[in-house]
């Protein structure tokens, strides 16, 4: 009995020699891993020193694309829409025939007064030469002055009646030319709003559809007081004559091709700020010779205000915001990560001028700044420079 203890009491103080040395070797790797942290690679940026580029101050605003012509096709006169010569939709020419309503009632008057012009005009040349024929009796003694005077009365009767005829006449040619409806510019016309066999013109004008001219095309937009002193002081410095038109170059893009501009030039601008609104309303105009726009777009205007003059530029995609304002991303001789506070000024191709708070020479981080905490160090790789300028929104 005293055997089998003391067995027992050494397999038990065996167990337990073996649970403290790995104890011993756990805490032993334990501390030399506390002592010896595992290294993490420095994260690695690309870099690039800021480019000059000649650019210009904007002032900027939303505008809205308008027809330079929009009419609204209605039937002037009553009868069944016979035909229609257009595919909706589609551009069509000035004077193309597009509807035609109902024309025969309308050529059967246009026939009966011609008839009638012709009536009276017999009617005049036969009172005419009665009168004359009056006239010379007269004078022989053969007839009465009252008869002289009754052929007179009746001749220029005969004239005012042929200026009636006449009358009624262009008024039937008119209504005639109503069941006729051709383009009235060049344009693109919408759908048609009425289907053939139906009655139109029925007491009142009756829409059938709509033709637009979007060759040239308006910009409608509106600046406030600010934007407008500073847009005053740009024209005044060029000389503007307030007698003429403004001729301002204008630049136009699409919200979502900002890489892409449309010129045009300030068509008008109106008499008086808005008093409810504190904006004024100006208008530019746009060849528009492609038909990239229509009608009814929200654009991008904007407007120079200076001449292009060398300014420094990184990425737009560099520039980095926060509560405090703009700022961006630099990296130094020691290759940590600076932050820079910065005046941003226009945009031109994707390129950002920056007006104050950088220097030629410094290394802006353009890509990764998701690794870039101000402060660490980075592993910078410079990126090539971009070779082409810009050099857009001149005052001419």
């Amino acid at each position: 009995m005293n055997m089998d203890l003391e067995k027992k009491y050494k397999s038990i103080r065996t167990i337990g020699i073996i649970i403290i040395v790995f104890l011993f070797f756990d805490v032993v790797t334990r501390c030399k891993a506390i002592r010896n942290p595992p290294v993490l690679p420095i994260p690695s940026v690309i870099t690039q020193k800021p480019t000059s580029i000649k650019m210009s101050t904007y002032v900027k605003q939303t505008g809205t694309t308008v027809a330079f012509n929009s009419v609204n096709l209605v039937a002037r006169v009553e009868g069944y829409l016979n035909t229609i010569s257009f595919t909706d939709g589609t551009y069509v020419k000035k004077g193309s025939p597009l509807f035609i309503i109902e024309p025969e009632p309308y050529m059967e008057k246009l026939l009966e007064a011609k008839a009638t012009v012709a009536a009276q005009e017999a009617n005049y040349a036969y009172a005419k030469s009665e009168y004359a024929r009056q006239q010379k009796m007269y004078k022989q003694n053969a007839t009465s002055l009252n008869n002289v005077e009754i052929w007179l009365a009746k001749s220029e009767e005969a004239a005012a009646d042929i200026a009636k005829a006449k009358a009624n006449l262009a008024i039937a040619e008119i209504n005639y030319s109503y069941t006729h409806v051709n383009a009235p510019f060049d344009g693109r016309v919408g759908r048609h709003l009425i289907d053939i066999g139906n009655l139109v013109g029925n007491g009142v004008a009756t829409n059938i559809a709509t033709i637009q001219q979007i060759t040239p095309l308006y910009v409608y937009f509106n600046l406030d007081e600010l934007d407008l002193l500073k847009l005053r002081d740009a024209v005044i410095a060029e000389g503007y004559d307030y007698n003429k038109k403004p001729r301002l170059p204008v630049h136009v893009t699409l919200q979502n091709r900002a890489d892409h501009e449309y010129e045009g030039t300030l068509d008008f601008v109106n008499n008086g700020l808005n008093a409810s609104t504190g904006t004024l309303e100006l208008r530019a105009i746009l060849p528009n010779k492609d038909i990239a726009l229509i009608p009814g777009l929200f654009v991008q205007v904007r407007i120079a205000i200076t001449k292009p003059k060398p300014e420094l530029t990184v990425p737009e995609t560099a520039v980095l915001y926060d509560q405090i304002g703009n700022y961006l991303l630099t990296v130094d001789k020691e290759n940590k990560v600076v932050l820079k506070r910065i005046e941003l000024g226009s945009v031109e191709h994707g390129r950002r001028a920056i007006l104050k708070g950088l220097d030629a020479q410094d290394n802006v981080i353009i890509s990764g700044l998701q690794n870039a905490t101000p402060g660490n160090i980075v592993a910078p790789q410079t990126d090539k420079q971009p070779t082409k300028s810009v050099n857009l929104g001149k005052i001419k």
